[in-house]
């Protein structure tokens, strides 16, 4: 089992929502994160003053899979959050040791 953990802008959620809806997946989970990478953010005028933004606005969404679904997973949410500026994001796998459903008692693959 791994979790894939992606970083990606905020108006690409649905879509890449609905790919992995397509390809199987369950369930996820999306938190809203600041950060910068090679963007180094940029600036905004507001009112007539310039402001520098140091960390701009981004989705975290973590996902637990089989291990025979990561490579699917993984093309499917660099399909669908690409759009080929900088900023797009990056996608982080690792491994998952042991996964439990709490209402069922259900481990593992039958957890996810």
């Amino acid at each position: 089992m791994k979790i894939v953990t992606a970083i990606i802008k905020p108006f690409k959620l649905e879509e890449v929502r609905d790919a992995l809806t397509a390809v199987g997946v369950h369930g996820l989970t999306v938190t809203e994160v600041k950060g910068y990478g090679r963007q180094k953010g940029h600036t905004e005028i507001y009112r007539g003053a310039e402001y520098a933004v140091s960390f701009l606005p981004k989705l975290k969404i973590e996902v637990a899979v089989a291990a025979e679904l990561l490579d699917t997973v993984v093309d499917a949410i660099t399909a669908t959050a690409r759009t080929g500026q900088i900023g797009d994001g990056k996608i982080f796998v690792t491994s998952l040791e042991k996964a439990v459903r709490i209402r069922t008692g259900e481990v593992d693959n039958d957890a996810l």
